[in-house]
């Protein structure tokens, strides 16, 4: 049975740790924060209500509404269309260039029109609640919040973190990877796959350039953090007393076990996505150039040849088929896959006679 859960940018541990803190408007924001993700699940039935009219390729057109911190989003005013030009507020113009440039993304490097591949319209709510800690993708449409001003800035602030929300969009309507334990995870990563090239691909970084960071721009200047996770070393985005040290391993030897609930972030899969998200760095350092071209490509296509319960020694071995099929049996690609794979402890299982 296909698992399709909520899926959220912040890692629901660091709102659990925030309930510790001495500053109370902290705890409040986290624990209003924590409610109201919890209650997202009947919100989304209602809004599947409304979706049937909204439904119809569109070329990916653009619509964003405002929430006015509201968190029932048929109520949201509609802000702007595909083709309005700029409006008063940043956050509305901030979700409408994100979209733009993910939308240009996938169709340049992927030929994917829109995240569903038929012209699915991209929506985004902005305002949603009050100091909401989070942002999420529901199956229909991408929710942000202002963050509390404390710890966690205006969520439509990082191209990543829109672009890894989309992520979990192309993933649903590609693999629909289940959303717990590893394929869960692997889900996770994939989206910070997604975020993290089509930043690299908005600057023009190559790999060796980019800071492979996910969520650099959400939290305050207060917050002593460089991200919500790093890709290239998986474990070190944080370290402080507010919500401790990052927990992502980058080994498979290090893998955390955790309940399949929503207190366990569904077997941690914002944890353990670090294994395969470095997997990804050290394949796109490793090839060298631009991370959306090879290394994109290969992820990619593992994408559309997996399935549901994909598992992290399916998605290598894929990989590994996929990289001799578009570069050779042999190849420094294949060979990079390999070498990436080995390096988080999943040795591919595929012998070089098969691939391609």
């Amino acid at each position: 049975m296909t698992i399709n859960r909520i899926s959220c940018v912040t890692p629901p541990f660091i709102l659990t740790r925030l309930l510790d803190s001495e500053n109370g408007e902290i705890r409040q924001a986290a624990l209003a924060t924590l409610v109201t993700t919890a209650n997202l699940r009947g919100e989304r039935t209602v809004r599947g209500l409304i979706a049937g009219a909204l439904a119809a390729p569109a070329d990916g057109r653009r619509s964003v509404y405002d929430c006015k911190g509201s968190t029932f989003l048929p109520f949201a005013t509609l802000v702007r269309s595909e083709d309005d030009g700029p409006v008063a507020d940043p956050s509305a113009n901030r979700a409408f260039d994100g979209f733009g440039s993910i939308r240009q993304f996938f169709r340049d490097v992927f030929q994917r029109n829109s995240i569903d591949d038929r012209g699915m319209r991209l929506q985004g709510y902005v305002h949603r609640g009050h100091r909401y800690n989070n942002a999420f993708w529901d199956g229909q449409e991408m929710v942000f919040g202002d963050g509390d001003g404390l710890v966690f800035s205006d969520f439509t602030g990082s191209l990543d973190v829109i672009a890894h929300e989309l992520g979990h969009g192309v993933t649903e309507h590609t693999a629909g990877l289940e959303y717990h334990r590893q394929s869960g995870a692997l889900n996770e990563s994939l989206s910070d796959v997604v975020g993290s090239m089509v930043k690299q691909w908005a600057l023009q970084q190559t790999a060796d350039q980019a800071d492979w960071l996910i969520g650099a721009e959400v939290f305050t200047p207060t917050i002593d953090a460089d991200a919500l996770r790093s890709m290239r070393a998986p474990g070190t985005a944080f370290d402080n007393k507010l919500f401790g040290k990052d927990p992502q391993p980058d080994h498979m030897d290090r893998f955390v076990e955790l309940p399949d609930t929503d207190e366990g972030d569904w077997g941690g899969v914002h944890i353990n996505s670090g294994i395969p998200n470095k997997a990804f760095y050290l394949v796109a350092t490793g090839i060298g150039g631009n991370s959306w071209e090879a290394p994109g490509r290969i992820w990619y296509e593992s994408l559309k040849a997996s399935t549901s319960t994909t598992q992290f020694q399916d998605f290598a071995d894929t990989t590994y088929q996929k990289a001799g099929q578009l570069y050779g049996t042999g190849s420094n690609q294949q060979q990079a896959v390999k070498e990436a794979w080995a390096e988080v402890g999943i040795p591919v299982t595929t012998t070089p006679s098969l691939a391609g």
